[in-house]
């Protein structure tokens, strides 16, 4: 198992990285998370998981532990393999995927491309009682219920993204996180702060 991975990035890539380890550049498919912390030249530190498959030998990266803890959890699930895992960590902060899990919002998971709502049922039933709860509170502090997006203009500023025809789960986290840094950030305000990130 390749549980640790440190190197000079290389490539970063739409959804991998090349890190160079002992003259030898490894592909890590990370989430985009990881990916936006990545700079190539400079020494990357990635929590990783290695999966053998019978047509592919396949390395995952992660830059915090929680994101490896949720990923874990995600891939027990039967029928969620690690590229599904990867595109939910991908789609919404850690935090946001821990409080969906747990609060068992099904919508909020199935609306991640890729995730049927049996299999975001599923993915509730069976890890809504294994998810750690301080997963679910934003990283710049709050309660869970700040990422699911609880204010007026939290509210307005979703309404107005998803109008512009972008993925639900991927504006929730966008949003979410945005006002756990800045509570009292207004619908416009978290309109433009959320363009910049999505596009």
């Amino acid at each position: 198992m390749i549980a640790y991975l440190s190197g000079t990035v290389r490539e970063v890539r739409e959804n991998s990285a090349v890190v160079v380890a002992g003259g030898v550049g490894y592909e890590v498919q990370c989430p985009v998370s990881t990916l936006g912390k990545l700079t190539v030249g400079e020494i990357a530190e990635l929590n990783t998981r290695f999966i053998v498959r019978e047509d592919a030998q396949l390395l995952f990266g992660f830059h915090d532990a929680d994101s490896v803890r949720v990923f874990d959890l995600l891939t027990s699930v039967s029928g969620v393999g690690p590229k599904l895992a990867l595109a939910l960590l991908s789609a919404m902060p850690v935090s946001a995927l821990a409080a969906g899990l747990l609060g068992g919002d099904v919508k909020l998971l199935s609306s991640v491309s890729g995730v049927g709502k049996k299999t975001a049922e599923r993915l509730v039933l069976e890890l809504q009682g294994k998810v750690p709860e301080h997963l679910a509170a934003p990283a710049a502090g709050g309660s869970a219920k700040a990422a699911r997006v609880t204010s007026t203009a939290g509210r307005d500023a979703v309404d107005a993204l998803l109008a512009l025809g972008f993925r639900e789960a991927q504006v929730r986290g966008v949003v979410a996180e945005l006002l756990a840094a800045d509570p009292d950030l207004s619908a416009d305000s978290l309109i433009r702060k959320s363009l910049g990130r999505l596009r």
